[in-house]
């Protein structure tokens, strides 16, 4: 496991700010980035949050998946590396 935690499900109103501040009551935030849809400049519903451990980034699922934030049911989980894309010919 990394230290870096998934987290789906989120409100569009959700900021990096506001993950800071929730996933600092599990310990250390590195970061926090949305990703954000680059045509709509919105957020796709998802993020990643950087924790200063495994230990805390555990302790972070533990706590906050199937949460309430702003209004929805989040998904934490372990970040998973992007799978390879296969290159297409056209």
């Amino acid at each position: 496991m990394t230290n870096k935690v998934y987290v789906g499900s989120l409100s569009f109103d959700t900021t990096e700010d506001t993950l800071k501040d929730l996933f600092s009551q599990a310990g250390t935030v590195n970061s926090a980035s949305i990703v954000m849809d680059k045509f709509s400049g919105r957020s796709k519903g998802f993020a990643f949050v950087e924790m200063s451990s495994e230990e805390e980034a555990k302790k972070a699922i533990e706590m906050f998946n199937g949460k309430e934030l702003d209004g929805r049911n989040i998904v934490v989980d372990e970040a998973k590396p992007m799978a390879e894309k296969p290159f297409k010919k056209f």
